[in-house]
């Protein structure tokens, strides 16, 4: 049943996100833009870890749970160092992920040969 529910939550998720590709004029950045806040509001109203004990990877391997490691990190390094850590704390907590993601964009370009879109 457990992965039952992540993949109804994870899929209506990406649903969403397809849905407004189609069907709306809203550019994929914006869309991606607007799921990576959407998981910033839900961490700083504390609604998204209520949610995350039930969806798990449901929620949080999609861009919604980036957002909101950008705010959890954000909100306790400004408990722990001031105003600096509204800079730093989202970075600091999301680096490992920030950097696989570089290391492997750049990795699978040595790969693969890229093309433009015609």
């Amino acid at each position: 049943m457990y992965y039952l529910w992540v993949f109804l939550i994870g899929g209506f998720i990406c649903m969403l996100g397809q849905v407004l590709i189609i069907y709306t004029n809203i550019t994929s950045a914006r869309i991606l833009v607007t799921f990576v806040i959407i998981g910033i509001v839900l961490e700083a109203c504390g609604i998204f870890d209520p949610i995350s004990e039930f969806a798990k990877a449901g929620i949080n391997v999609p861009i919604i749970g980036f957002g909101a490691s950008l705010a959890k990190g954000a909100i306790s390094a400004v408990r722990s160092k001031g105003l600096i850590g509204a800079f730093t704390g989202g970075l600091e907590a999301t680096a490992g992920g920030i950097a696989a993601a570089i290391f492997f964009s750049f990795i699978f370009s040595l790969i693969f040969k890229s093309k433009t879109k015609n």
